[in-house]
């Protein structure tokens, strides 16, 4: 039963991360308050399809903590952070995704003075979310750090799993430093496209375990 669990929770970070990797490819960069306008629904498809692999990975995640004795204090403390750094995406998400194209929709019929006047609240949303953004990797770099410690100190899997999770956490750690802007959509892009890697390697060896007695 516990090998159909890892099967299962191996399956389910692979398909998060396919799914992050289609919402990534689709979704639209910002622009004017009618590009905005223009592209309202292609917005709220693609933070939709992001909200949605929000559960199914933190079910692999969960499988994954399931592999480490209950009292290692790195893997637990891994996916508590990452449920704080989800959590803050699933924010994003809602404001951005939903709440932005919901609100923008109001104002088919504005004049000029009007969308200049709401300037302040889509510069205020990308404020907001951005925010969010940032909670977000920064809990994950956290989670994947404690897991690859983890990960080194049981030897769960090669050890090459751990220090990948590692070096890759010091890239965006180090980008973060020299400036790089990981919130923008080619930033975000370029830290999922880590992220989904490092998820799908911890699938895929999840989905290989021996069968336990």
């Amino acid at each position: 039963m516990k090998n159909q669990f890892n099967y299962y929770s191996g399956s389910a970070l692979i398909l998060g991360s396919a799914i992050m990797t289609i919402t990534m490819v689709m979704h639209p960069t910002g622009g004017s308050f009618e590009h905005l306008k223009h592209v309202s629904s292609m917005i709220i498809i693609t933070h939709s399809l992001a909200i949605l692999s929000i559960p199914i990975t933190l079910f692999g995640f969960w499988g994954l903590t399931k592999r480490f004795s209950a009292e290692n204090p790195y893997s637990m403390g891994a996916f508590i952070t990452m449920c704080i750094g989800f959590f803050a995406v699933l924010l994003a998400a809602a404001v951005n995704g939903l709440a932005l194209p919901l609100f923008i929709s109001q104002f088919h019929d504005s004049t000029p003075e009007m969308i200049n006047s709401l300037t302040i609240v889509l510069k205020y949303n990308n404020a907001l979310n951005h925010s969010f953004d940032y909670i977000f990797i920064g809990g994950v770099c956290i989670a994947v750090a404690l897991w690859s410690v983890a990960i080194i100190k049981t030897k769960l899997f090669q050890q090459w799993v751990g220090y990948f999770g590692l070096l890759s956490c010091i890239l965006v750690i180090g980008g973060l430093i020299a400036g790089f802007i990981f919130v923008d959509l080619t930033g975000f892009r370029l830290f999922i496209a880590g992220l989904v890697v490092w998820m799908i390697i911890i699938g895929v060896l999840l989905k290989k375990l021996a069968p336990e007695n």
